[in-house]
């Protein structure tokens, strides 16, 4: 583990990405900023290819990964059992899906190969990482799918994971939602292990598990984040500007941009020298 007091390197990734214009536009100010190391795209939603545009005239597409995302916004392909709406479903059916093993498989396997290649395909690249919304990358069923159709792709050594579960001291010592923290660690328990068995290499160390509440002091709990840091520590936020169309697809609204000023606050370089921290790149 890093020591507290002495300086050590994070990196701070925004997730939802193209979720809405707003929110995409909130995170390319702090990328541009350099208040980011970097952020995961949900390539399944409608403002994707509108949103990736803007991330390579900004000159940032080399910051963005895949958010998976499995519960949120339309499917990418035809799902008739999952999502026969063609809108995905909420989390709490994908979570007990995605632990029991009894998710369809083979819609599994052809939405994880969409939005991977709605990444490659409209970027050009490949992502700098893969992680997963509502941490669904960590399931038992979503994880080992997902890392076998990584490894098919050849992409060993070339894109990292995020691995969405820390241990039990910190979590307790950073004391920041540990309900919400103990949870996802529970269910992406072996994931570490297991995508380094696959030859892919993971953070070590993560925290940002927030309430939501636009009226909590972000700066406070932001800095509880960086107590106790990994070897390779990884934060989570989720900044970004609040619109109908974000409130069509997700009830944190206020909170982004409560997020987001702080971001870009002298309050967020404060709580880094406070902390000993300096933001490393994706």
């Amino acid at each position: 583990m890093g020591q507290q007091g002495a300086d050590f390197s994070f990196m701070l990734v925004a997730d939802d990405y193209a979720m809405s214009p707003s929110v995409s536009r909130g995170i390319r100010e702090a990328l541009a900023a350099e208040r980011l190391s970097g952020t995961g795209a949900m390539t399944n939603m409608p403002n994707w290819r509108e949103a990736a545009r803007a991330l390579e005239a900004d000159g940032l597409a080399a910051k963005a990964g895949v958010h998976l995302n499995l519960t949120c916004g339309p499917s990418a392909t035809r799902m008739a059992a999952l999502a026969p709406s063609g809108t995905l479903p909420p989390f709490r059916p994908v979570w007990k899906g995605g632990l029991t093993r009894s998710l369809p498989q083979k819609e599994l396997v052809a939405e994880i190969k969409a939005q991977l290649d709605l990444f490659c395909d409209v970027l050009g690249r490949l992502p700098a990482f893969v992680d997963g919304h509502q941490h669904v990358q960590g399931l038992p069923q979503v994880r080992d799918t997902l890392l076998e159709e990584l490894a098919k792709r050849g992409w060993q050594g070339k894109v990292w994971l995020r691995n969405s579960a820390d241990r039990a001291d910190v979590i307790l010592r950073r004391g920041s939602e540990p309900v919400k923290a103990f949870s996802v660690a529970l269910l992406s328990r072996g994931f570490a292990a297991a995508a380094g068995r696959a030859g892919f290499s993971t953070n070590r160390g993560f925290a940002g598990f927030s309430s939501f509440d636009p009226k909590a002091d972000y700066g406070a709990d932001f800095r509880r984040y960086l107590n106790a840091p990994g070897e390779r520590h990884l934060v989570m936020c989720h900044p970004g500007y609040a619109d109908e169309d974000l409130a069509k697809v997700d009830p944190n609204t206020l909170s982004r941009e409560t997020e987001l000023r702080f971001l870009l606050s002298p309050r967020f370089q404060d709580v880094l020298a406070d902390a000993g921290g300096v933001l490393k790149p994706v």
